[in-house]
């Protein structure tokens, strides 16, 4: 019988490129999805049916082309077989009838693909076979028809699932010809295309074998290690359920270790030679049984050999004058690339600081000549060597002169406040004497007064330094002592005095916050007023 003579050549050519293609999806699904489905499943249910198309009918006589109703009524019965996880055969039979004989079924069978998951199962199938339309009048006809469709499964227990919905579209054709007059030609061999939606209850058959107890394999990357390198360990989980996050909890025979997930690193730092053991525990927390499962990696450390350290230290500079500091640089290397670090600084004079590999030597407190700093340089096993240098220390220049305090006056004249009284003229005395024994020194006078004063008297403090400076170049005692050798200041806080420093050569006078007197504006007061308004007009003579 030809397939073109019923005028499905081309419908079977469709259906079968859509049955390679399924086929192919299929295939590559089968990979993605490996569990374990039920041997056999039967459906029993209701089936509802829109064949598409028209029929002959019969009326008063006359044969006309009547649109095919839709079938309400009807039930269906499918046969899966699951040779694979994904992949099954399904052999399928529906049936939908009215009253007055018009019946139609199904005898199909074809590949189908299923997804599974945790209580719900999605399918898609390709059938073809007979199709068997009676129609009133017109007895029954066999025909060439195909179904392409899907569904959903809602898991109800082991054995059981229900058919949410299942929606198919299926084609037929049928043979009419010499039953119709020839002017119905569209009746003759009539192509019929429609839909057809299916529920009812799944029966799941020799399956629900128990799945495979969960699993697991370690790796270890490298096997085998120097002492200080990491090893990688890898654990693989298998049987577990693919939508739950599994916990990893490692544990080692030796070595830390680091990380999360499924692969650590262990850090070999400090273990002896020899093989060591990884075990990762993998537990799913959501399964209530068949949840763990653990492996082993296995590695092994191997000691390399153990040459000790080598070091050589240089010091710069090599001679120090008082008060400076060298540093101190060594350069320690390991024969076997292991680490290093320097310390044990020591100095035979001195104080040595160091971090590292460089120390600060620092004189202070040692005598003249030659300081010796050693130091240790120990590798990551424990082995060592030491290094020393030299540094020379020069003998100290002499110290700088300084300016020291002589004497001070007291000013208890309320007054007046200025005056350098006799008992300050005694002492002054002696500070002459003094720059005249040191003919290079300078004197610094150095004013205070309190607050109180300063109030009545802005500018006491400096009038007390210059009268001092008046009386010791040119005062009754005739100490004549050079003006520009004398400098004047006033001090900071109170006090009703003056301080007398001398300041030798190469000294300087840093006494804090004290302030050079302006003797252009803050001129000495005489002793004796009287007098010295007589002697006024001979000063400007001169």
């Amino acid at each position: 019988m030809s397939l073109r003579r019923y005028g499905l050549g081309s419908r079977v050519r469709v259906t079968g490129s859509l049955l390679v293609f399924v086929v192919a999806l299929i295939s590559i699904a089968t990979h993605a999805q490996q569990e374990n489905p039920p041997k056999v499943d039967i459906l029993a249910g209701y089936q509802w049916l829109n064949p598409g198309g028209n029929m002959p009918t019969n009326v008063g006589g006359t044969v006309q082309s009547t649109k095919l109703p839709s079938l309400p009524r009807g039930f269906a019965l499918a046969l899966g077989v699951n040779p694979y996880p994904n992949v099954g055969l399904e052999f399928d039979f529906g049936y939908n009838f009215q009253s007055g004989g018009l019946n139609n079924s199904t005898f199909s069978g074809g590949p189908r693909f299923t997804w599974r998951t945790e209580g719900v199962n999605f399918f898609g199938h390709t059938l073809v076979g007979l199709n068997r339309l009676e129609v009133p009048g017109f007895g029954n006809h066999n025909g060439v028809g195909g179904i392409l469709g899907g569904g959903i499964d809602v898991t109800a227990g082991r054995h059981l699932s229900i058919r949410l919905i299942e929606a198919d579209y299926q084609v037929a054709h049928q043979n009419f010809a010499g039953r119709v007059p020839a002017s119905l030609k569209d009746l003759e061999r009539p192509n019929y295309q429609g839909v057809r939606l299916r529920g009812g209850l799944v029966f799941n058959l020799g399956g629900g074998a128990p799945s495979l107890a969960p699993s697991a394999s370690c790796s270890a990357q490298p096997t085998e290690v120097m002492v200080g390198e990491p090893v990688t360990v890898t654990a693989t989980p298998n049987n577990f359920n693919p939508k739950h996050t599994v916990s990893y909890n490692w544990t080692s025979t030796g070595g830390k270790i680091t990380g999360k997930d499924n692969a650590r690193s262990i850090d070999t730092n400090g273990l002896a030679g020899g093989s060591y053991t990884a075990t990762a525990r993998i537990t799913d927390p959501k399964a209530k049984k068949n949840n763990q499962a653990s492996c082993n990696a296995q590695f092994t450390v191997k000691e390399p050999p153990k040459n000790p350290p080598t070091m050589s230290c240089t010091a710069s500079p090599t001679s120090l004058p008082a008060g400076a500091t060298a540093t101190i640089t060594c350069d320690c290397k390991s024969p076997d690339n292991v680490p290093v670090s320097v310390a044990g600084w020591n100095a035979t004079g001195g104080t040595i600081s160091g971090t590292g590999n460089t120390a600060t030597l620092n004189p202070a407190g040692a005598s003249p000549g030659t300081i010796t700093v050693s130091a240790t340089c120990t590798d990551s096993r424990g082995l060592t060597a030491s290094a020393n240098s030299e540094v020379t220390i020069e003998a100290p220049p002499p110290p700088p002169p300084q300016a020291s305090k002589l004497s001070d006056c007291s000013y208890p004249n309320k007054t007046r406040p200025w005056r350098v009284d006799n008992t300050c003229k005694a002492v002054l005395d002696d500070v002459a004497q003094a720059l005249k024994n040191q003919a290079d020194a300078k004197l610094v006078v150095v004013g205070f007064a309190d607050p109180d004063e300063l109030k009545r008297r802005k500018n006491l403090a400096g009038e007390r330094a210059v009268d001092v400076k008046a009386y010791l170049s040119g005062g009754e005692a005739k100490q004549a002592i050079d003006p520009s050798r004398i400098e004047t200041r006033t001090g900071p806080g109170g006090g009703q005095k003056t301080e007398h420093w001398i300041v030798p050569p190469g000294a300087s006078f840093t006494e804090p916050e004290t302030q050079p007197v302006d003797e252009s504006t803050v001129k000495p007061i005489p002793d004796h007023p009287a007098a010295a308004a007589k002697k006024k007009p001979a000063k400007k003579a001169e």
